[in-house]
């Protein structure tokens, strides 16, 4: 009990006390709370709460249960069981090796037995890949490119090439454009213009550029060309994923591929310069090992763009594969990608290097 010479008569909580507030009723007294605070007993009343349920009485006051005392700090966190995930390929590396073994075997194959072959090889590889990109961009995004002018321009296109050269090739591309734009008519005139440029930009992009590659066959060493041409785009490729998935952290492109990073495209250049060296001094008639190098240099280089330029194509129409005719490598298109730019730039330089004879 408190011994002061004023002390507060007892309150009331409740309806109670304020049904007993009248107009004579003195002020209540404000007291001091157990923690020093002054505590106004009218606060209480008016939220309902009994004075001598607040603070002020110690004794009321919950008990507080105890903290957890903290660890020793010897003693050792408890740390995940499972070990951290290794860095895993975004394809079937057995199936996608397979298929490219026997792509290979294919390829050099026609090669060794007749040249004409191999350009069939191509014609069919144009084709295929020609009927993956219309049907996309159809299912995708709407645009009608006609596919029966496109395939049977391009067979005409690769065919000319390796019978007549680039002028060959030149006048081909120019007649399937034409048929292009005459093949449209036949159908409504809406989304015309969309259509046929879709076309063009088809027929250039697969089976013109796939003409280099017969161009490349008709030198005396043409076999070895075409193998110099596939030998660089491949080891550019592998040089770029061995190194990136090992070492790579940069991105090259984020917006484009994700998965690119710089140490890659360095991969690329370094196995393609090596490899470059070694074909132009061993396999060209006539080259030289400083030729090579700039040729793996410029095949790295045309190589990593024609990558990035399809990823930019299957991004624009949301997929992730342009088909699915080979396990672990998507569609025809998703194998040509580096191939079908690296194609000029390969001719050129040979061309350059050593001539085209």
């Amino acid at each position: 009990m408190n011994d002061s010479s004023w002390q507060p008569e007892p309150v009331p909580a409740g309806p109670a006390y304020d049904a007993q507030v009248g107009p004579h009723t003195r002020p209540m007294p404000i007291v001091p709370d157990a923690a020093g605070r002054d505590f106004d007993d009218r606060e209480a009343r008016d939220r309902g709460v009994a004075a001598d349920s607040g603070p002020l009485f110690r004794a009321d006051t919950p008990p507080q249960e105890p903290m957890p005392s903290p660890p020793p700090p010897h003693a050792q966190q408890p740390q995940d069981a499972s070990p951290p995930p290794k860095k895993r390929a975004g394809r079937d590396l057995r199936a996608a090796i397979g298929v490219g073994v026997g792509l290979g075997a294919v390829i050099f194959a026609s090669l060794l037995i007749v040249k004409a072959v191999f350009v069939g090889v191509v014609v069919v590889a144009v084709v295929v890949g020609l009927w993956e990109l219309t049907s996309r961009l159809q299912e995708q995004k709407g645009i009608k490119a006609p596919l029966v002018p496109l395939a049977v321009g391009g067979a005409a296109m690769v065919i000319a090439g390796y019978v007549r050269g680039a002028e060959g090739a030149w006048v081909a591309m120019a007649l399937t454009v034409l048929a292009v734009l005459v093949w449209r008519m036949t159908e409504p005139p809406e989304d015309y213009l969309k259509d046929v440029t879709a076309g063009a930009f088809a027929a250039f992009y697969v089976p013109f550029l796939a003409t280099f590659v017969a161009m490349l066959l008709t030198a005396d060493d043409g076999p070895e060309r075409v193998i110099t041409f596939l030998l660089l785009t491949v080891v550019s490729d592998t040089g770029a994923y061995a190194v990136g998935w090992r070492f790579g952290k940069t991105k090259l492109a984020p917006r484009i591929s994700p998965g690119k990073t710089r140490e890659g495209l360095f991969g690329a250049v370094a196995f393609a310069m090596v490899a470059g060296a070694l074909c132009m001094e061993f396999l060209i008639d006539g080259g030289s090992w400083w030729q090579g190098l700039l040729l793996g240099l410029a095949v790295a280089v045309s190589a990593t763009l024609g990558d990035l330029g399809e990823s930019m194509i299957k991004r624009d129409l949301g997929i992730k594969d342009m088909g699915t005719l080979l396990p672990g490598h998507g569609g025809i298109m998703d194998r040509l990608d580096s191939l079908l730019p690296t194609a000029p730039v390969v001719w050129l330089l040979l061309a350059a290097f050593v001539g085209t004879g």
